[in-house]
């Protein structure tokens, strides 16, 4: 059973979370790295992450283990402006439901930019088509969950519909936290050799192989990077970022995008912000990266 009541906690975190952005003098938050999905997909991936403490010995908590409707609500509640419903097939012929889904979903949740998705498989380039053409605005690609390599021959078209049309697609390609046959910078790399134009997301930093990514953005004007867990208690301490490179952080501030994976997050979405301004980048730095820079990537009104 899912919780209904969020509690006294839950309202003092809102409050907290609208603090934070008011302090910074912006509208809101725009999160890249969302997650809603047909509830029986939902539902298994929590169930992943259930079985991840007995996998690995760290428990691995569902902070928002909410009801949908709530879920939107507490994204609301948080002032987040815009937000994404991230989801990923893994295996053949699941794409297309998916993307019918979360077509429905974004018609009934204006504030949820479309999301779609694709797996290497024959007809990816066509339903990919079919989903910009419905109105999708950013996909998903989950390499690590989808066992697939972005070099396949599938995919060559796919990858080449979304740089020509300039739609971002928020991409699982790091290594984290648990390696992948076709993760890290390699295969993700020969993408963009491929499609230099390509709007790539790298979600989570491209944790644990952080240097290697931010290698790849600032060779490819088109890559951005999602703050996704990256920073927290949480993740720093088994794949801490090196503190060296957040000189090329702070320089690359145009093209860093708040991302949360709320709901599946196993702290309070108040340190996804707090652990970001204890990197003491600035202020200018902060409200381009929970607002700014998405909100100019998707269009959204300004402020």
């Amino acid at each position: 059973m899912r919780a209904a009541d969020p509690g006294p906690a839950r309202g003092g975190e809102a409050a907290e979370v609208r603090a934070f952005w008011r302090g910074l003098g912006l509208p809101g938050l725009v999160d890249v790295h969302t997650h809603f999905m047909p509830e029986r997909v939902l539902d298994k991936v929590w169930a992943y992450f259930d079985a991840v403490g007995p996998l690995t010995g760290r428990p691995w908590p569902i902070a928002y283990r909410e009801a949908e409707e709530q879920r939107v609500a507490r994204l609301r509640e948080f002032g987040v402006l815009a937000f994404t419903a991230m989801l990923y097939p893994h295996k053949p012929d699941m794409a297309v439901w998916l993307n019918s889904w979360a077509a429905d979903f974004a018609a009934r949740t204006p504030d949820c930019l479309h999301t779609a998705t694709f797996y290497p498989e024959p007809g990816a380039a066509a339903y990919t088509e079919a989903a910009i053409d419905r109105g999708a605005r950013v996909f998903k690609a989950h390499l690590q969950v989808g066992a697939y390599d972005p070099r396949d021959a599938h995919l060559d078209r796919v990858w080449g519909l979304l740089a020509e049309t300039g739609t971002p697609v928020v991409t699982h390609c790091g290594s984290g936290p648990a390696p992948g046959k076709h993760t890290g910078p390699g295969p993700i790399g020969e993408v963009l050799a491929r499609h230099p134009r390509l709007r790539l997301i790298v979600a989570h930093l491209g944790l644990p192989e952080y240097r290697d990514f931010l290698d790849l953005a600032e060779r490819y004007p088109g890559v951005r990077l999602d703050t996704t867990m990256v920073f927290t208690g949480f993740t720093e301490a088994t794949n801490p970022f090196p503190r060296a490179e957040l000189p090329r952080l702070l320089a690359l501030g145009d093209r860093v995008l708040l991302g949360s994976d709320f709901p599946n997050i196993p702290y309070p979405y108040l340190e996804a912000l707090r652990s970001l301004e204890r990197l003491e980048l600035g202020e200018d730095w902060l409200r381009a990266v929970c607002h700014d820079n998405a909100a100019r990537l998707f269009g959204l009104a300004a402020r």
